[in-house]
């Protein structure tokens, strides 16, 4: 018999994984009418980039990069924004968003892979359910994780618990500060429910169905030049949406790396932006594989790689 804390525990998280999904979809549904023969104004689509930019890249970044895989290290306060902005993206608090992903690496598309669309049979209509259950419908079977197991660091981040407890105060502050930039700008009201929709629920639309294809997607179409023991590919398209997250295959060969485009024609926005803050000195100790260990990984051999390493790439260590 489950305790009473774990199914609790369980019915909370399903309620807010629909609300997560469902809610936003219909702002989208909605906007399409109340906005139809108003138009989008410029300010629309400057709140709607600009956070979407500071979501995804607290997703990418600070979720991602900085807290799953410790990639790199930065100053506290850079710290502080990335797990917040990362939350802003309401894809769930630091621990669970972590110990999903950590789960993820630790049996990638095998039994106990909490969102692998390859467990679902053959033929359109497996294939079907396989990329709505990684993309989206894992959050409504899925079980909660052990974070004592997954996220023992985590939990000993005074800064991080601090971020995590607050998780739906942040959701809250991401939705009302473009409503508040656009009432600002237009003194209206109405300029209020623009921000809100296209700066707040619009935006956490688009953040939320770009990152999610990196677990339905990139899992089965692309290019795989490594060898994994995994499905795992490199998509183009989702590598310009998700600011370098989309090589996916080259992610898995190297998990700690905090570049995840390895060759010169894989642009990583997110690693331009991690080497900017490097430069400034906020960020520091930043984890890349050699050319050896590139060259090594391949499935074939010659490709082109660029040489970038700083230092040996050591692997995150799984708790």
């Amino acid at each position: 018999m489950s305790h009473p804390r774990d199914e609790r525990s369980l019915n909370l998280e399903r309620r807010v994984a629909l609300v997560t999904v469902i809610t936003p979809f219909l702002v989208v549904i909605g906007s399409i009418f109340l906005f139809w023969n108003r138009g989008v104004s410029l300010l629309d689509l400057i709140l709607l980039v600009a956070m979407y930019c500071v979501t995804a890249f607290g997703i990418v970044l600070g979720y991602h990069r900085l807290f799953t895989h410790r990639s790199f290290k930065c100053v506290r306060p850079l710290k502080f924004l990335l797990g917040i902005s990362g939350c802003m993206a309401a894809e769930g608090p630091i621990y669970f968003w972590v110990a999903c992903h950590r789960h993820h690496h630790q049996c990638s598309d095998s039994e106990g892979d909490p969102h692998s669309p390859h467990s679902y049979g053959e033929g359109l209509v497996g294939s079907l359910r396989g990329w709505w259950h990684a993309h989206a419908g894992w959050m409504f079977s899925h079980t909660p994780e052990n974070y004592r197991r997954l996220v023992p660091d985590l939990l000993r981040d005074r800064q991080v618990a601090f971020i995590d407890r607050a998780y739906f105060l942040w959701i809250a502050l991401g939705l009302l500060f473009p409503a508040l930039v656009a009432m600002a700008f237009t003194h209206t009201w109405w300029g209020f429910l623009h921000g809100l929709i296209w700066g707040g629920f619009i935006r956490i639309f688009l953040v939320h169905h770009s990152t999610w294809s990196i677990n339905s997607i990139c899992h089965v179409f692309g290019s795989a030049p490594f060898s994994t023991r995994d499905e795992s590919r490199n998509n183009f398209i989702c590598a310009l949406l998700t600011f370098g997250e989309g090589w996916h295959n080259n992610h898995h060969a190297f998990p700690s790396s905090s570049r995840h485009g390895l060759f010169w024609w894989q642009f990583d926005f997110a690693y331009v932006v991690l080497s900017g803050l490097r430069s400034l000195g906020l960020a520091w100790d930043l984890i890349l594989p050699g050319p050896e260990q590139i060259k090594s990984a391949l499935k074939s051999k010659p490709v082109p790689w660029t040489e970038f390493a700083e230092q040996p790439e050591a692997k995150c260590p799984m708790p």
